[in-house]
């Protein structure tokens, strides 16, 4: 156990990250929440055992490529033996909801109470990357879970590209949703990391994995890699999620290979992509069009997709019709994409995927 200060700056002393003065400032805030997780349980009442009580939290935003991700990662891997789990918010909400959903086959009168109970007597901290709400049915249920968090005793840290007051920005019935946005503000220190520095971008990449523009050339390398990758011909392959089937065109050896609109121009969600994510190692994902307001749907589907593959570190090589910056360049959703972009450059260095 250690204080993310002292693991921050063995890293800098051994040269693995280079000190930001944005990073460096938002540690103290860390080092407190560490500090409160460590302290022992307190008496709520004189008959009751003693519990652990929240540590006020932290919802750490600001723009892509500018290190909050890496500053939680280490926060967490400082807390040692404290109970945490470290998790992106998309796979949280889908995990809240599948057993919301079992819950109230069983009847249960408050389908949220016993989640909320069995996530508070497994951890004391819960550290979510990239909080972001676009979809109704988690809007309608996060201030009731988030408020049942805190007062069971469990702290949150988070890292979002938006300031708390545009989150579900002109949602439905957004009006519901703005107590959720108070009690962050009361339960959470928000922290604005304004580097102006994007890390990701500076990384090089190595091999080549990303071919723009999709023409023949591109698409006879991408052959080329496949037919390496896979070692033969591939076989569909089908996942089942929810008791639906999602199916992959090809699959072998752990590499998967498919077009644009298999993936994303059917109606799939955050579960299956998260499911794709857990089977494959390498993703060859062919014939990315350009993306704007006339293909909306498909466009958050991507976006979602590449959020799945980066948590899980998935490998993925691609065909598109324009470098990742220039994908998506007007429409509902362009601010969104700034980070999908920088995590497709990101996932083309060499050093990128599962180990």
């Amino acid at each position: 156990m250690t204080t993310l200060h002292a693991l921050y700056q063995s890293k800098a002393d051994a040269g693995d990250i280079r000190p930001d003065p944005a990073q460096t400032a938002v540690i103290p805030e860390f080092d407190r929440i560490g500090t409160g997780l460590r302290a022992a349980p307190v008496k709520r009442g004189l008959f009751r055992k003693a519990q652990p009580q929240a540590v006020k939290g932290l919802y750490l935003w600001g723009g892509v490529g500018r290190g909050k991700s890496m500053l939680m990662d280490l926060f967490v891997e400082s807390l040692g033996d404290i109970p945490n789990r470290r998790v992106h918010f998309h796979a949280f909400m889908q995990e809240i909801h599948a057993q919301m959903h079992v819950a109230r086959q069983k009847h249960t009168a408050d389908a949220l109470a016993p989640v909320v109970r069995e996530v508070a007597e497994s951890v004391r901290l819960l550290a979510f990357d990239e909080m972001q709400i676009t979809d109704i049915t988690d809007a309608m249920i996060v201030g009731r879970l988030f408020e049942a968090l805190f007062e069971a005793g469990v702290t949150v840290v988070t890292t979002s590209n938006r300031v708390p007051d545009d989150l579900y920005k002109d949602g439905l019935n957004r009006q519901l949703f703005l107590p959720f946005i108070d009690l962050i503000k009361e339960k959470m220190q928000v922290w604005e990391m304004a580097s102006p520095t994007d890390y990701r971008q500076d990384r090089l990449t190595g091999s080549q994995v990303y071919f723009s523009p999709n023409n023949a050339e591109a698409r006879a390398q991408i052959q080329s890699i496949w037919a390496d990758l896979s070692g033969g011909v591939g076989a569909p392959l089908e996942l089942e999620v929810k008791g639906r089937v999602v199916e992959l065109p090809a699959f072998r050896n752990g590499v998967a290979r498919a077009r644009f609109f298999d993936l994303c121009g059917k109606m799939l969600g955050p579960g299956d992509y998260l499911a794709i994510a857990e089977k494959v190692k390498v993703l060859i994902l062919e014939d990315i069009p350009s993306l704007s307001r006339s293909n909306f749907n498909e466009a958050k589907r991507f976006v979602t997709l590449i959020d799945a593959l980066y948590e899980a570190r998935v490998r993925l090589i691609c065909s598109a019709a324009a470098e990742p910056e220039f994908l998506y360049l007007e429409g509902e959703g362009v601010f969104e994409f700034e980070r999908t972009a920088s995590r497709l450059r990101e996932m083309q260095d060499k050093d990128w995927g599962k180990a």
